[in-house]
């Protein structure tokens, strides 16, 4: 036992993947940057590239072919060479089109953070402002300025910044919003920090990645609108060229010599599509949710190994069972285990608890057991798990689906983050009936009341109507025990469903869990942090820590004569009446005897 409770829960590795490592790991992201580099360092590169004069004309040479010797893409409707204007152009095209990114982002994320932050009256006039300019049509309100300031790149660019700082506004001031009034700002107002302290070191670095993200989404676009104006002879003037206005005057020999408007449209497709990928790229990896190293979205069940040891079972009267289970999650190229070598069982009518402080891989073990563990990154790399003698690992997907909430259900520590805050709760507890029973929408609606009366809330039928919200934190978790008992299971996980309660509700809730599981003779696997929990609810017991069970037995033997260290260490932390001091005083001793015999 000591051997278990000294190895080490996570494998040496590589450290955690790094922004970069996180772009790169998305293919399109990175030929996305890989084109735009490429671009980019050709543009900065022009003054010294062997390029002709790209405002040189020579009528002799109108109109040449792709790969024509000393014209590589040829030449225009005045003997220019092309290459030599591309490369120019898009040197004009990119800057005037990231210029006015930042342009738009620094003004339009300036009022979103003061409207958003200030609120009231200024909030109210700046945003109608910005629902005037967003009420036009973007390209008419660019012609429109530029038909004011007159044409040229400069105006050009004005104008797109100015159809984009709306934009910018609106999704800047909608996160500010919500970081406003949270308890880190209020803290820095109790702390003696003005508004301008406030907004620049609390809430711009909380708001920095949705302005990065908005200015790599729309700087492709801005760039298309350059070109737009340019096409129609508002942007650069000759004999001045950008993409757009290379565009514009080759589209009179689209017929005759395509390949004069095909070569600067393929070039704004290039830059656009890179930007684009690019862009999606820098979103994925600045969202915190995705930091796991993987950046595709979870599957509807956990990755199980192809070469996964599937252990037989050795508990086969039990209603659910584990053997050798193993989880871990990928961190770069490396998996990091979270659950390794648990081997539990359940019997029909009996509740097993699982005990252990928080990370020890116990909320993992429930998760794995019917594929919720979040994939990627999570892996089930070893073991079974068996239902009545049919392992859940090798089922195929489809009847997995069907067995969640049908064979097993899951009450969850948080009801107010599971249940849906838009739908009142009868109607959610009659969507999980409706999951596995094809029955009329009256009788399901008459079970669903039934059901929300069982768990013990009065006035069922009114409290049916009711939102999460306008519900107290011990009636949602009657809703969700409702929700898992909707459909008769053999198995029922509670996943810490007392935690956030307050004492006198925490015992109702426990009695209503024992209650119905003993009434209906469902195997419960009760999921806690605390004995005192476990003494009063649970048949036997199984003490988690890293990872590993480290002791397992009935509850009555293992309160009274624990074997293992760690398992005396939880059960001393329970608290007693009447100790005072000397429960601090015990606790002390036996972590002192710990380190001395790891020593």
């Amino acid at each position: 036992m000591s051997a278990l409770a000294g190895t080490p829960a996570r494998q040496a590795g590589s450290p955690r993947p790094t922004a970069w490592h996180l772009l790169v790991n998305n293919r399109l992201a990175t030929v996305g940057l890989c084109l735009i580099v490429a671009i980019a360092l050709v543009v900065v590169l022009a003054p010294i590239l062997p390029l002709a004069d790209p405002n040189a004309t020579a009528p002799a040479n109108r109109l040449k072919p792709i790969l024509t010797s000393g014209h590589l893409l040829g030449t225009d409707q005045l003997g220019r060479d092309i290459l030599s204007r591309l490369v120019w152009g898009a040197r004009i095209s990119l800057t005037v089109g990231f210029a006015a990114t930042i342009v738009a982002a620094i003004l339009g994320s300036a009022i979103g953070i003061v409207a958003g932050y200030t609120g009231g009256r200024a909030d109210n006039l700046m945003m109608r402002g910005i629902d005037m300019l967003m009420a036009f049509p973007y390209i008419l309100l660019a012609l429109a300025v530029v038909a004011t300031l007159g044409p040229g790149l400069m105006n050009a660019l004005y104008a797109i910044a100015i159809v984009n700082i709306p934009f910018f506004a609106r999704n800047v001031r909608g996160v500010t919003v919500s970081f406003a009034q949270r308890e880190f700002v209020d803290a820095a107002r109790l702390s003696g920090k003005g508004p301008f302290a406030i907004v620049v070191t609390e809430i711009l670095p909380n708001v920095m990645p949705i302005i990065v993200i908005t200015m790599s989404t729309t700087a492709g676009w801005m760039i298309l609108e350059t070109a737009g104006l340019s096409f129609l002879g508002l942007g650069a003037q000759p004999p001045q060229a950008d993409l757009g206005s290379m565009l514009g005057e080759g589209r009179a020999q689209l017929f005759t010599a395509s390949h004069v408007a095909i070569v600067p449209g393929v070039m704004i497709f290039l830059i656009v599509i890179s930007l684009n990928l690019l862009g999606d790229g820098i979103r994925d990896v600045l969202d915190p949710r995705l930091r796991s190293g993987a950046l595709a979205s979870s599957g509807p069940v956990t990755e199980i190994a192809s070469g996964r040891i599937a252990l037989p079972n050795t508990h086969r009267d039990a209603a659910l069972s584990t053997e050798g289970l193993e989880t871990g999650f990928r961190n770069g190229l490396d998996i990091v285990p979270a659950v390794r070598g648990v081997s539990l069982h359940v019997k029909r009518g009996e509740c097993l608890g699982l005990i252990g402080e928080s990370g020890s891989g116990k909320s993992v073990t429930a998760l794995s057991i019917m594929g919720l563990v979040a994939s990627p990154p999570g892996l089930v790399r070893n073991g079974a798990v068996y239902l009545n003698d049919e392992d859940v690992l090798a089922m195929p997907k489809s009847r997995l689906i069907a067995s969640r909430g049908r064979r097993v259900a899951y009450v969850f520590q948080d009801p107010l983050t599971t249940l849906h805050p838009m739908y009142p709760v009868g109607r959610q507890v009659e969507e999980a009936i409706a999951a596995h029973q094809p029955i009329g929408a009256a009788q399901r609606h008459e079970k669903a009341i039934a059901l929300i009366d069982k768990v013990g809330i009065r006035d069922a039928e009114a409290r049916a109507k009711h939102y999460p919200h306008q519900l107290s934190g011990g009636q949602r978790q009657r809703v969700g025990i409702a929700m898992a008992i909707a459909n008769d299971p053999d198995v029922i996980i509670a996943d810490e469903p007392t935690t956030a309660l307050d004492v006198t509700v925490q015992a109702r809730i426990l009695d209503l869990l024992r209650n119905l599981q003993r009434d209906r003779g469902m195997a419960l696997l009760f999921i806690t942090h605390d004995f005192g929990v476990i003494s009063e609810m649970c048949d036997r017991v199984a003490v988690m820590k890293d990872g590993e069970i480290v002791e397992t037995g009935d509850t009555r033997t293992v309160l009274a004569n624990p074997r293992h260290p760690y398992t005396k260490r939880l059960i001393a932390c329970v608290p007693e009446l009447g100790t005072g001091p000397l429960y601090l005083d015990r606790v002390a001793g036996l972590l002192h005897s710990q380190e001395r015999r790891s020593s």
